[in-house]
């Protein structure tokens, strides 16, 4: 019987001895885990100013008569005055494309029940567009439209529809760069954030790439472009 009681005493203080094992390695699993847990989520910014490669203008100009052919003919003289001036700035035939020509009877508007009292019957709206990838051709030709108003041609100028277009399409040829230097800006962040807390910057736990915008770099050079983007990284922190 004594032996017996001897060899369960001997069982518990070894299954003792087991759990407290257990539990420091429990113990020191756990500390690892929670310092491996440790991290700091940055964002990263990225910029760059880039040219514009494509350009287009809307070309539109109105005129005003009470006689059908003499309007037509005004809009066809008026308009080879436009194709010969841009002919001269050293855009293609490729470059230009001629619209239709819209004629209104202000007199007969099925819409508006017409109006009797204008001082014209017929208004008639020409429409041409410019594009091109030599961006300098089409600054320079702006430059110069007072040639047209010399002429007697006073363009559309409305906002929206006859302002020339600066873009910039070829931003796939950047991205990688930017998504780089943006990286490398929230790591430089992160390296902040450590330094405080007495730590290192460690691996990216968690990355997301943010959209990529493309603005004017101002107003008054709407054909240089500032591009950006921002990503959020999460990086790991682990102790120094």
């Amino acid at each position: 019987m004594a032996k017996n009681e001897s060899q369960l005493t001997a069982a518990a203080a070894m299954l003792a001895v087991g759990l407290v094992i257990a539990a420091l390695i429990l113990g020191n699993s756990l500390i690892r885990f929670k310092k491996l847990d440790r991290s700091v989520v940055v964002k990263g910014l990225a910029e760059m100013e880039v040219d514009a490669n494509l350009a287009v203008w809307p070309i539109t100009f109105s005129e005003a008569s009470n006689n059908l052919v003499e309007l037509q003919a005004t809009l066809d003289r008026k308009q080879k005055i436009i194709l010969d001036f841009l002919t001269e700035a050293g855009f293609t035939k490729e470059d230009i494309a001629i619209g239709m020509i819209n004629i209104n009877d202000q007199k007969a508007n099925i819409y508006g029940g017409g109006n009797q009292n204008v001082e014209f019957r017929y208004v008639g709206r020409s429409e041409m567009t410019v594009r091109t990838t030599q961006t300098a051709k089409m600054t320079g030709a702006i430059t110069h439209l007072t040639d047209l108003v010399g002429k007697g041609i006073v363009l559309n100028q409305d906002q929206y529809q006859s302002q020339v277009q600066y873009l910039f399409t070829d931003l796939n040829s950047i991205k990688p760069a930017m998504i780089e230097s943006a990286t490398k800006n929230a790591r430089e962040a992160a390296g902040k954030f450590a330094s405080d807390s007495k730590s290192k910057v460690g691996k990216i736990k968690k990355a997301t790439q943010g959209l990529f915008t493309i603005e004017d770099r101002d107003i008054n050079t709407p054909y240089k472009k500032i591009v950006r983007v921002v990503t959020t990284v999460e990086y790991y922190l682990v102790d120094r």
